[in-house]
């Protein structure tokens, strides 16, 4: 006699994304807080805000411009990077994470770009992903802080931001990326990245978001929301 096979229990679909309009409210609020809001890592040209940016995988902004000042007082072109070379940007870079295999991508990716792209960072996403150390996160930070395309790169913060409100609810940052494209409006599309990132990393943060504070608690779908310390018990 065979035995039955139990049918797989059904994954719960994720809650639909909240209305274009509120979205629109959303971002309307955010913007009025950021009016010009840009990445928090220093960089002076594509080329260091690509190198910063690689660095910044599992570091925090903060920690990468400490070793990233230096760095690039002696090597802001990837010419000076690669003749820099391997062991001195490890030491420049010892204080992050990962540091040992960052320091081979950084002077491997300056190479290629050399070969390859003429010295020049290239602006489109395919060619950007190649280098190494790059990944889709990176290339959409690069392409649109430095050359103002309407990418958004979904790291940890815009993830949580976007499924607790239901702005963009998702199960991957792929989705979560789609999901954004699709109901941020046009006008909004260039900052949208900025604001959902500095918005989760200074107000609705992961252990406790501080819903008191928030700027769109009124539009944010997350429940219970978190009150003011010494306060009622969140509603």
């Amino acid at each position: 006699m065979t035995t039955p096979v139990k049918p797989r229990p059904r994954k719960k679909p994720l809650p639909r994304a909240i209305p274009r309009a509120e979205a629109a409210a959303i971002f309307e609020k955010l913007s009025a807080i950021m009016p010009e809001p840009k990445t928090e890592l220093e960089y002076t040209n594509p080329f260091t805000l690509v190198v910063a940016v690689a660095l910044s995988a599992q570091a925090t902004d903060v920690g990468v411009n400490k070793a990233t000042r230096r760095l690039f007082a002696e090597a802001d072109t990837p010419e000076k990077m690669l003749a820099l070379g391997e062991d001195a940007v490890r030491e420049h870079i010892k204080t992050i994470g990962l540091f040992r295999n960052k320091a081979k991508n950084v002077i491997a990716l300056s190479r290629m770009i050399i070969e390859e792209f003429g010295g020049e960072v290239p602006q489109t996403r395919d060619e950007l992903i190649r280098l190494p150390g790059v990944g889709r996160k990176t290339a959409n930070v690069v392409l649109n802080e430095a050359f103002g395309q309407h990418t958004i790169a979904v790291d940890t913060h815009i993830f949580r931001v976007s499924n607790r409100t239901k702005l963009a609810p998702g199960k991957t940052p792929d989705e979560v990326e789609a999901g954004l494209e699709r109901i941020t409006p046009p006008e909004y599309l260039k900052g949208a990245h900025h604001w959902l990132i500095l918005h989760g990393r200074y107000v609705c943060k992961a252990r406790k978001p501080e819903c008191w504070r928030c700027a769109i608690a009124d539009l944010c779908r997350f429940k219970p929301k978190t009150p003011l310390p010494g306060t009622q018990k969140a509603q």
